[in-house]
């Protein structure tokens, strides 16, 4: 017997090994094998077994089998298969996501190395700037090392033939070893009755006497119905220490074992359950979409309902008609800002059959959650865009809520997927419906609705009969000439939120930048502080008087002079979150305010924590980014408040329009979603832009017949699919040089697709890489599967594999990027 292998890494082959006796009835489609590839043992993923071979020559075996359980099946293998496909990605690169973090098992080099000898070495290099000098200064400093810690001290990954010279004069030795990974399941040590009760009861009375500790722990132990406990527990509550364990121990009384024990989330953020009465155009959109759950047939589904409409009610319903034909179910949310409160709904519902998967659970908790997945423990599984490839099987719905949120998008690592278009496939694959749901949909969806290949559905009201909010644009630079602006406020949002409090209702304030400046700059010679690895401003955080780079995180101190000419006339520009919670506690001293931001919630369960605050009324504002647009629903909340709606208005994207439509839009639907009507007031300098008034006026379908025509002239997204190719190097003119070697490979293509010329990133320079990037635009008429602009990228990037001069550059490209800069 044979099987292919793939594995998680950029190679596209997969390899054949053979499959020992030993293994022929472990081995099977869906399960990880260790097996040897090259010098050293890895994981990789079983796509296929058979008992032939078609590979010449000898065959390596497969070492070991390392899960009881298939990972994915047939079904969700195509799946994957599409993923890599579409996304010119490896299948071993798509089906990494289908395992949490931490749970490959690999060999790894260890350099153990002689420190005396290797600075010896190291003073007799001439050249203390070479790899060589750089590598010897390293191992000389420490005693074990890894390869990896050596190539990014050294910013080098050509290293092995160095490593390789200083073995042969014995001042290092390289080490295999096998590398289990960093997560396990997690067992505690029970203590339990080990002989028949009726000995243990009459051997008490005798060790009450002689021993009465031990005789403590026979009695509890006797009180439990399994007799057995958790061995510190037990410890911990009589007060005891070991010794007295081990007597028992030895007299063959009680045993000690290991019971594995599940690292469940936690989630703080709770809500009672509440008697929910169905609207009837709730009632109307579920009864559609059921359809297709009770017939096992895909249909994408486009519910498109105003903010506070009851979309999280419809999807509860649904799922729970799902769940009663033994379906699973999976409910994706842009970010895990929106997990709490989805999550509490969903547990108030279904209770433990529900798990939770984002990146803020511990790595043990992700993997426990996964293992409970694959095992039938939890049905329902909700999470960001990770969250698509749970190990579900038999799925019989697929929600994406929000839809039109950009963090779908994989902008990171291969494959660069976009979980809502992903979401579809997979639905389409396991034959069951897929909702996408918002109050804003993306053009791409909204045209898929009308054209047809979606069905749409609207939910036009509010429920319990609930008004929209009334939003104003405000004119700062208008104010500013009456004199009725108070630094980032205008008096007519003080006046309003004053109002509110005196009420004893909650505002929640939108400033979508962190810190508490946005530039810092010279008066004298108008030089801004910009950051020394990318070319964008530093921003100012107050708290801990720094600059900070938010594209490369790195800070330094704020200058008491100008860098650039010496000046001592440093002024602060902008206005980030800081900034307005500093100026609220100014205007506000007794409201009980609260910054969200990503330097807030960085710890685990703060935001949890914050959001049930300010649902008890424990705080009166809530001041943030972007996230409190994102789904939150507090009945409190009667204005919102927006202080400069331009921050992505003015972004060169061809996506900025919409984006700032659809977060203004946002954010506004937090207000008012009770009978106590709400006020959104929106500070502008451009109260006449054309997005901004559709955003007061609460008109999608304005805003979306503009765009549409505007993305049709432009040939954009949906009438057109997009490729990103990018090179980056911290030299300039090597860059340069390798995005015009791929736009020449890529102009044999010229005829079939659109090939924008070469050009600097809107953001030329990030993490001191030089960015060079060429757009590719293929219509949709011509192309609608988008096949031909896959296959110019990829014949494209493997001729310039072949013939390039650069081989260690980064090179990389993009299928359906979400943004141009």
């Amino acid at each position: 017997m044979f099987a292919k292998v793939v594995f998680p890494i950029s190679l596209e082959q997969s390899f054949t090994y053979e499959i020992p006796n030993d293994f022929v009835n472990q081995v099977s489609v869906g399960k990880r094998v260790l097996v040897p590839f090259g010098k050293r043992k890895t994981t990789g993923f079983v796509v296929e077994v058979s008992e032939e071979n078609a590979v010449q020559g000898k065959i390596k075996s497969i070492l070991d089998v390392l899960d009881d359980f298939n990972i994915f099946d047939k079904v969700s293998l195509k799946f994957y298969e599409w993923i890599s496909t579409y996304y010119l990605s490896s299948l071993g690169e798509a089906l990494k996501n289908s395992v949490p973090y931490g749970i490959e098992v690999e060999s790894k080099k260890k350099i153990v190395s002689d420190m005396d000898l290797c600075k010896d070495l190291f003073f007799c290099e001439k050249n203390k700037n070479s790899i060589r000098a750089k590598v010897l200064d390293l191992l000389a400093q420490k005693e074990i090392h890894s390869v990896s810690s050596i190539q990014k001290s050294v910013k080098n990954k050509n290293i092995y033939s160095t490593l390789k010279s200083i073995e042969k004069v014995g001042a290092i030795s390289i080490l295999d070893r096998l590398d289990e990974g960093i997560v396990r399941t997690k067992k505690i040590k029970h203590i339990k009755l080990s002989k028949p009760l009726d000995e243990v009861y009459d051997f008490i009375p005798i060790c009450e006497k002689t021993a009465p500790k031990q005789a403590l722990i026979l009695l509890e132990l006797l009180s439990e119905k399994d007799n057995h406990l958790p061995l510190n527990e037990m410890l911990e509550k009589l007060n005891l220490g070991l010794s007295s364990v081990k007597s028992l121990q030895q007299k063959g009384f009680v045993e000690i074992i290991e019971i594995e024990v599940d690292r469940t989330y936690q989630e703080f953020y709770s809500e009672k359950k509440k008697e929910i009465t169905l609207s009837e155009e709730q009632k109307a959109a579920i009864n559609k979409i059921n359809e297709s759950i009770e017939k096992n047939s895909f249909e994408a589904f486009l519910l498109y309902g105003v903010t506070a409409s009851g979309k999280t009610q419809v999807y509860i319903e649904l799922a729970k008609k799902a769940l009663a034909k033994n379906k699973t179910v999976i409910i994706l949310v842009p970010e895990i800002s929106l997990t709490p409160q989805i999550t509490s709904r969903f547990i108030n519902n279904f209770g433990d059959i529900t798990t939770v998967i984002h990146s803020r659970l511990s790595l043990g908790e992700r993997y426990d959650a996964w293992r409970g997945i694959i095992k039938g423990k939890y049905k329902v599984v909700i999470g960001p865009r990770s969250a698509l490839f749970a190990p579900l099987k038999n799925i019989g719905l697929i929600v994406v809520d929000e839809e039109h949120d950009s963090s779908y998008k994989q902008n990171e690592i291969s494959p660069k997927y976009n979980a809502r278009d992903s979401a579809i496939m997979r639905a389409n694959f396991s034959s069951c419906p897929v909702i996408l749901g918002s109050a804003t949909p993306s053009l791409e969806s909204m045209q898929n609705a009308i054209s047809g290949k979606f069905r749409l559905i609207q939910l036009i009201n509010r429920i319990d009969e609930a008004k929209l909010p009334l939003t104003k644009l405000v004119d700062v630079s208008t104010e500013k000439k009456k004199g009725k602006m108070e630094n980032v406020f205008s008096k007519q949002l003080i006046e309003e939120i004053a109002n509110r409090l005196l009420k004893k209702e909650s505002v929640i304030l939108l400033q979508n930048r962190r810190g508490f400046s946005t530039q810092v700059y010279c008066e004298d010679c108008g030089s801004i502080e910009i950051c020394n690895d990318c070319e964008v401003a530093m921003i100012h955080h107050i708290s801990k008087n720094i600059l900070r780079c938010h594209y490369c995180g790195n800070t330094r101190s704020v200058p008491k002079v100008c860098s650039v000419c010496g000046s001592t006339a440093i002024k602060f520009y902008g206005a980030g979150t800081q900034k307005v919670e500093d100026e609220l506690s100014y205007y506000f001293p007794s409201a009980k305010i609260q910054r969200v931001d990503s330097d807030i919630i960085s710890e685990k369960n703060k935001l949890t924590f914050i959001l049930n605050d300010f649902r008890k009324g424990k705080i009166d504002i809530l001041v943030g980014t972007q996230l409190v647009a994102k789904g939150l629903d507090f009945s409190n909340v009667t204005l919102v408040g927006v202080t400069s709606a331009e921050t992505t208005l003015w972004l060169p994207d061809f996506r900025a329009d919409e984006r700032t439509f659809q977060l203004l839009t946002q954010v506004a639907g937090r207000a008012g979603r009770s009978e106590i009507s709400g006020e959104v007031l929106i500070q502008t300098q451009n109260a006449n832009n054309f997005v901004l008034q559709k955003v007061a006026a609460n008109d999608y379908q304005g805003f979306f017949e503009n765009e549409i025509k505007l993305r049709q002239a432009g040939n954009y997204p949906p009438f057109s699919r997009l490729a990103l190719i990018e090179a980056k190097d911290a030299n300039e003119e090597k860059a340069f040089a390798v995005i015009n070697d791929i736009h020449k490979y890529l102009l044999f293509y010229k005829n079939k697709i659109q090939i924008l010329p070469p050009n600097p990133a809107i953001i030329p320079k990030i993490k001191g890489q030089y960015r060079f990037q060429i757009l590719i635009k293929s219509s949709k008429k011509n192309d609608p599967s988008g096949n031909i602009l896959r296959i110019a990228v990829r014949n494209s990037m493997v001729e310039f594999k072949k013939k390039s001069r650069y081989k260690n550059l980064k090179l990389l490209f993009d299928i359906d990027p979400m943004t141009i800069l």
